[in-house]
């Protein structure tokens, strides 16, 4: 007999969804270059953008490396945007210190900018650093058809942002773009 329950919309979603991964650091840059996985670069939260998505049961494209400058990042995004990737994620440079430089380098080429992202996540991360949520700025926005967050560097900070936000939403964001049916 079949359920009369009707499937919501994120359960319709397309499971596949291509990722991005980007780790910037200026100290584990120059310690490991341009590695080309987590595991190269010794980079845990790295690893945890990795295994999430891994068990997830979604795809990893690429894996980058870059250091804490505008340009580097910039260049690296764009070329990005011609390949087959839904979504690109950044992990690093998104706090106050003058190196933190991740949201000045993205955040100009978003077409549209997803600022629900950011309140959310600082929403969820109270319970973990109370207060000192206002010293991250994570964002997301859309450029072209691609889906870019940028997350803080930390572990604990990419499990919060992948658990409660990116995977849950991401197929949904990509629907709202035309990417998946």
């Amino acid at each position: 007999m079949e359920s009369s329950i009707p499937m919501s919309h994120k359960q319709r979603i397309k499971r596949n969804i291509r990722f991005a991964l980007i780790t910037v650091s200026t100290s584990r840059f120059k310690k490991y270059g341009s590695a080309k996985s987590p595991q190269e670069a010794e980079d845990l939260s790295g690893d945890r953008m990795y295994t999430l998505i891994k068990e997830s049961g979604h795809e990893i494209i690429s894996y980058s490396l870059v250091p804490d400058d505008p340009a580097s990042i910039r260049d690296l995004i764009s070329s990005m945007l011609g390949e087959d990737v839904d979504v690109i994620v950044t992990c690093g440079g998104t706090g106050l210190s003058p190196d933190d430089v991740t949201i000045e380098a993205i955040s100009p080429l978003f077409h549209k900018k997803m600022q629900g992202f950011g309140e959310y996540f600082r929403y969820l991360s109270i319970g973990q650093i109370g207060s000192s949520v206002v010293l991250t700025r994570a964002c997301a926005g859309i450029v072209d058809d691609k889906v870019i967050f940028c997350i803080p560097g930390s572990p604990k900070a990419v499990d919060l942002a992948f658990s409660e936000v990116i995977l849950p939403e991401a197929g949904h964001i990509l629907k709202h773009l035309g990417k998946v049916a």
